[in-house]
């Protein structure tokens, strides 16, 4: 089983980019090179995962299609309509934002710009203010890579035996965080259907205290596996599973490199969805006014690394599961947390 995407940690060197600053480029841009621009969450470039797999992605364009790329990181949400209307301004093809937290402001110069292309990420076009014609909004399937890993939960917590409880720690409570939830918690019973889910939110995307706090309540109530859906936060509910020896899951980017805690991952391949929408607009196939959703049948989501600790008869089921989802057999996951 191909078992995910490894993200290269070191394509941001570590480098803090400041609000205004140019991402470092992989090569020389040609003269008329296209012009892409990324807005970065409040989590900034070096978040571990959701906003730099989208830099990760603007790199691969760079280097690959030989655009010319600037990353504008975002300290506070105020920062979002500047950063957006700064790129427009200076005469950028095309404007990404990064995150559900930023569809007012691209709405808002969306509309400001319409001669300007844009892309948001994890928000429906025609969710936005105006339905700009000039935004495509990028979404995933989150809920059938938390199947998946909430599958392997479920196995895991069945096997350790005593209290099956398996927990999830949300950011905000948003449209692709429950989507990922939804998921994992039917994953998770269709492998144990004596299984127990809790769930929580830290409302926060930024403060690892307030992720690793909910998870240790939760371990505490007996979770044995703990998924973060918390962006740079729930990377404290990973610790928090380290700290007391249980499984922890990560989200979006392969995570397996902060400990032998680490299940899995649930990856959302935001770099290939930011890859393929710069080339669209190279190519003239972009099309605003719509969404491009991304599944595993696109490999758009999935699973990453895989402990070794799992028997390899999961890893076989898992196979099976993910090709079931693929041929939609499995039946129709949920996507909203009840």
């Amino acid at each position: 089983m191909a078992i995910g995407l490894a993200v290269v940690l070191t394509a941001c060197g570590g480098a803090s980019h400041k609000a205004g600053s140019p991402a470092s480029t992989t090569s020389a841009a040609p003269k008329h090179a296209l012009k892409v621009g990324l807005v970065t969450d409040i989590n900034q470039l070096n978040d571990r995962g959701f906003n730099h797999l989208a830099y990760v992605g603007l790199l691969r364009a760079e280097k690959q299609l030989r655009v010319h790329g600037r990353v504008l990181e975002s300290p506070s949400a105020a920062d979002y309509v500047p950063n957006l209307s700064s790129l427009a301004r200076d005469g950028y093809d095309l404007v990404i934002g990064v995150g559900f937290d930023q569809a007012d402001a691209i709405a808002k110069v969306a509309l400001k710009f319409p001669n300007t292309h844009f892309a948001i990420i994890d928000v429906d076009q025609q969710a936005l203010k105006g339905k700009p014609k000039n935004v495509l909004g990028l979404l995933f399937r989150e809920q059938e890579a938390g199947y998946l890993v909430g599958y392997l939960a479920g196995v895991e917590a069945k096997k350790l035996g005593g209290p099956q409880i398996v927990s999830t720690v949300g950011g905000e409570k948003q449209p692709p965080v429950d989507r990922y939830i939804a998921g994992f918690q039917a994953g998770a019973k269709a492998a144990d259907p004596k299984v127990k889910t809790l769930n929580g939110y830290s409302q926060d995307w930024v403060d690892t205290a307030k992720c690793k706090e909910l998870a240790l309540n939760q371990i505490a109530a007996g979770s044995k596996v703990v998924f973060q859906v918390a962006g740079g936060c729930g990377l404290g509910a990973l610790d928090a599973a380290k700290e007391k020896h249980v499984w922890g899951i990560g989200v979006d980017a392969d995570q397996s490199f902060l400990g032998p805690q680490v299940l899995t991952s649930a990856l959302k391949r935001v770099d290939s969805a930011v890859f393929l929408t710069i080339r669209s607009v190279q190519n003239g196939t972009f099309k605003g006014g719509t969404d491009a959703v991304f599944g595993l049948d696109r490999n758009g989501v999935g699973v990453g690394k895989v402990s070794s600790r799992v028997p390899a008869s999961a890893l076989t089921q898992l196979k099976t599961i993910e090709s079931k989802i693929k041929t939609n057999t499995i039946g129709t996951i949920p996507t909203v947390v009840k």
